[in-house]
This record gives structure tokens, sequence and C-alpha cells, in this order.
């Protein structure tokens, strides 16, 4: 049976292994790349050493991963409100965002409209009508765009009491 020998937290050779190790599976920003080097026992320091060297290098690129990540939140029917909070909380600069946002060139009304229709039939009711804007607006679409697809299927009046 053999064991690994315990890396040392400061060592910046394991730390750049993890970091690597990680970005095989798929994009990180360099914010999450280095918390999740902490999570696994690595030095701050060593682990921001780490991060900037492959930023250096080329190998962890926010640039990439925030395109990665709007072509697949795009796909999941996810919208720009969404996306942004996400990348926002990922630590990934403003500037990164409306970029990749801008660059996507996605139809987001279509895309509402899209998500809207995977889930929902026209509404029948207000409480329906609302029901399906507050799921339109979980999923990050800003307000316009929901209306946009929600218009034509607006809400029957309610029952007057004649």
């Amino acid at each position: 049976m053999s064991r690994k020998k315990p890396e040392d937290p400061g060592d910046p050779a394991a730390a750049r292994v993890r970091a690597l190790r990680l970005l095989a599976r798929r994009e990180h920003g360099a914010g999450e790349l280095q918390y999740k080097l902490g999570q696994r026992g690595i030095d701050p320091d060593c682990a921001a050493e780490a991060v900037r060297d492959l930023a250096r290098t080329g190998w962890q690129s926010d640039a990439r991963y925030v395109s990665s990540l709007v072509r697949g939140r795009i796909a999941q029917g996810y919208g720009p409100l969404r996306i942004q909070a996400e990348l926002e909380g990922a630590g990934v600069a403003d500037s990164l965002i409306r970029t990749a946002l801008a660059e996507s060139g996605t139809d987001w009304k279509a895309l509402a409209a899209a998500s809207h229709a995977r889930r929902f039939e026209r509404p029948r009711t207000a409480a329906e009508w609302q029901k399906q804007y507050r799921y339109l607006a979980g999923r990050g679409f800003e307000p316009e765009q929901i209306h946009a697809v929600l218009r034509a299927e607006a809400p029957p009046e309610p029952d007057g009491g004649d």
C-alpha cells in the first residue's frame, strides 16, 4: 500500500501542481483558483504566487474563464444579471464581464423566451403570470426582457365580482 507524502503548504512547486490539476479540469478565475488552493491547505502567499506565475505563462486566464463561463451559462438558459452576479462573486473585473456579455452576441429576449417556453405554457391566471415572471427573474433576466416575453401573455383581469 503506497501512501502519498504530505505536501508542504509553503512549497511553490506543490501549489503549482495542484493549480495545474484544477486547471486541467476546467477554466478557473484567479480568485477562485487561489481560494481553492487555500481550501486544499496551500499557504495563501504561496497560492497567490502560483496563480500569478500561471497567469504570466498563460495557463490561467481570467478572460478565458469569463468567456467559457458566459458561453456555458447562456447554453443553460441563464440571463445577463445572473451571469454577471456569478462572475462578480468570483472576483472577476467588471470590464471583462461587460466585454464578454457584449461580445456574446446573445439576443437576451429570445433566450428569455426560449427559457420560458421550455418550462411554461401561456399563463391563465395572474398568479401564474407572476410565477413565470419570478422564474425568469431568478434565471437572471432583466425586467424589460421578461416583459417582452410575457407582454403578449398578459395575465387575465381579476374578476371584479360583478
